[in-house]
């Protein structure tokens, strides 16, 4: 026990004194995450709306198979890049491969079901009588669209902070095809905090490793934070 409580004061030093690795590593975690989920909302939420919005056929096991990828692991996200990736891969040409692009490439494929199945839920949970209202006014297809969007602002907000929340949290995939490299370059490196976690605890640097888990809640809390600010204003 006093191991743990002395690992804990530690902690709390490398985080009051900024200590250069720990800032260096949480700093490229938060990049690589929020580069992700930006990409990733790009293409949610029209492809959400265009689902939600949409007349096919298939389209609710179109939609049950979004949501079954809401449990996909995220080793098996990184294994697919990697394959597509690596050096005998279809895209090995590019030499992607142990880069913060590949790791932004795989945290936007393991958030893009989820964000894009909570913007179709989103947009969904609309009044009807806001869309009747919409269309017995005559508005174009965009006018709607935009208005729509206006009335679940607030539940894509939530989406995006449940996106991040994923992505900054995962360690398979950033494990596999970013390789958990420490480099001179701060963007050469390919370090996040949660692969900074793991290893760090196998080599018995307790006290570190605290210190990153606790940077990585304070980070996934703030986040949340804000979105819940913002829905409130």
């Amino acid at each position: 026990m006093y191991e743990i409580i002395e690992g804990f004061l530690e902690a709390v030093e490398l985080i009051i004194t900024l200590d250069p690795d720990v800032m260096a590593i949480s700093a490229r975690s938060v990049i690589i995450s929020f580069t992700a989920t930006i990409f990733a909302t790009m293409i949610a939420v029209p492809l959400g709306a265009a689902i939600n919005f949409g007349t096919f056929r298939g389209k609710k096991s179109l939609i049950n198979l979004i949501q079954t990828l809401y449990a996909l692991p995220t080793v098996i996200v990184g294994l697919l890049i990697f394959l597509l990736i690596s050096r005998v891969g279809p895209f090995g040409f590019m030499r992607l491969l142990f880069t913060p692009t590949a790791m932004i490439i795989a945290q936007t494929v393991l958030v893009l079901p989820i964000m894009t199945g909570l913007t179709i839920s989103a947009l969904s949970g609309v009044d009807p009588v806001i869309r009747d209202t919409l269309h017995s006014l005559g508005a174009t297809r965009l006018q709607f669209l935009v208005n729509i969007m206006k009335e679940a602002r607030f539940a894509i907000l939530a989406t995006v902070a449940v996106g991040f929340g994923r992505a900054i949290s995962e360690v398979g995939a950033a494990i596999l095809v970013g390789g958990n490299i420490m480099a001179s370059s701060f963007m050469s490196s390919t370090r996040v905090l949660t692969t900074a976690i793991s290893l760090e605890t196998s080599m018995g640097n307790i006290p570190k490793s605290i210190a990153l888990g606790i940077i990585l809640l304070v980070i996934a809390l703030g986040v949340n934070l804000i979105i819940t600010t913002i829905q409130h204003r």
